[in-house]
C-alpha cells in the first residue's frame, strides 16, 4: 500500500522544500485541498510548481472544488498539468459545500452536483482530444495519460460514490476512521460492478496528522477546527488529529486491512521536519 502527504496551507513559501523532502522519501503522492474564500494557495499552480522541483511523486487534489471553476479552463489546465509532471497527476474532484466559495465565484450552489456531472462530461471529451463544444473545437495540449488524468471522486452522499462508477477512476475517503470508511469503499466497489467498468476502484483514503512538539500540534489541532468550523463537526474532527507514530501507524495497517490502496496523511502545520518524523513513522 503506498502512502501519500497532504501538505499544509499555511505557509506557501515552504511546500517547496516538502515536495523535495517527499520526493526523496519512499512517499507516493503530494495532495493539496482546494478552496476560493480561504487562505490557501490555488492548487493547480501549486501542484505545477512542485511538478518542476520532483521527479517521482505524483500531485493530487484533494479535493478540487469543480463547480466553482470555470470548465474550458480547468480541462486546459488539468491537461497541461499532467503533461509538464508526465502523468503525474490525479485530480480528486468533488462538488464542495461552503457557500461562500460559490457565492465568490457566481455559481448556484444548489445546482454544485448537475454542473459536476456536466463539467465531467466536457473535460473527459476534451482530454481525448475532441470538440469541446458545437461550433467550439478542440482545446489542447492532450494530457501525458491516455484519456485524460487519474479522477478520484470524494464525498460520502450516493451521488458522490455513483459518480465514481460513471466517470472516476477511483474514491478518495477523508475524515472516517477505517472502521466507518470500509462501508464506503464497499459501496463504492458495488456502484463499479453494477456500471460493469472492469477491474476495480482505485480506493484512496485520508487521515489527518501533526507529528512533532507541542507546538506543531497545536497548531495543527487550530487549522483543521478553523478548516471545519463550517460544518459544526470542528471538535470531532480536531479529536481525530493523529499525534503520534503509534496512532499513525494503527491507521495505516486498519485502512490497508479494508483494501485501501493508498493512505494520504494530511498535515495541518507547515513545519517540515514533520516530512521525515513520517517517514520514520510509517516506513
Amino acid at each position: 500500500m503506498r502512502i501519500g502527504l497532504g501538505l499544509p496551507v499555511d505557509d506557501p513559501a515552504l511546500l517547496l522544500s516538502w515536495a523535495r523532502r517527499a520526493d526523496a522519501l519512499a512517499f507516493s503522492t503530494l495532495g493539496l485541498l482546494d478552496r476560493l474564500v480561504y487562505d490557501n494557495p490555488e492548487p493547480l499552480i501549486t501542484l505545477a510548481a512542485l511538478a518542476g522541483a520532483t521527479s517521482r511523486i505524483r500531485l493530487q487534489t484533494e479535493v478540487l472544488i469543480a463547480p466553482v471553476h470555470n470548465t474550458a479552463l480547468l480541462a486546459k489546465q488539468t491537461a497541461t498539468l499532467d503533461r509538464l509532471s508526465g502523468g503525474r497527476f490525479t485530480l480528486g474532484i468533488g462538488v464542495g459545500g461552503r457557500a461562500d466559495d460559490f457565492l465568490a465565484a457566481g455559481i448556484d450552489l444548489h445546482r454544485r452536483g448537475r454542473r459536476l456531472d456536466e463539467q465531467m462530461t466536457l473535460l473527459r471529451r476534451t482530454w481525448q482530444g475532441e470538440p469541446y463544444a458545437r461550433d467550439v473545437g478542440p482545446i489542447g495540449p492532450r494530457p501525458a495519460t491516455p484519456g485524460g488524468p487519474e479522477v478520484l471522486f470524494g464525498g460520502f452522499a450516493p451521488a458522490a460514490l455513483e459518480r465514481v462508477g460513471c466517470f472516476g477512476d477511483g474514491f478518495l475517503g477523508a475524515g472516517l476512521p477505517a472502521a466507518h470508511m470500509a462501508g464506503l469503499f464497499r459501496e463504492v466497489e458495488a456502484v463499479w460492478r453494477g456500471h460493469d467498468r472492469p477491474g476495480r476502484p482505485r480506493l484512496v483514503a485520508q487521515a489527518s496528522v501533526a507529528l512533532g512538539p507541542d507546538g506543531t500540534v497545536d497548531r495543527a489541532r487550530r487549522a483543521l477546527g478553523d478548516y471545519y468550523a463550517f460544518t459544526g463537526r470542528a471538535e470531532y474532527m480536531t479529536k481525530g488529529l493523529l499525534t503520534s507514530a503509534r496512532e499513525i501507524q494503527a491507521a495505516v495497517d486498519a485502512f490497508r486491512d479494508i483494501g485501501a490502496d493508498e493512505v494520504v496523511l494530511y498535515c495541518w502545520t507547515s513545519d517540515p521536519d514533520q516530512v521525515d518524523r513520517l517517514a520514520d513513522a510509517v516506513f
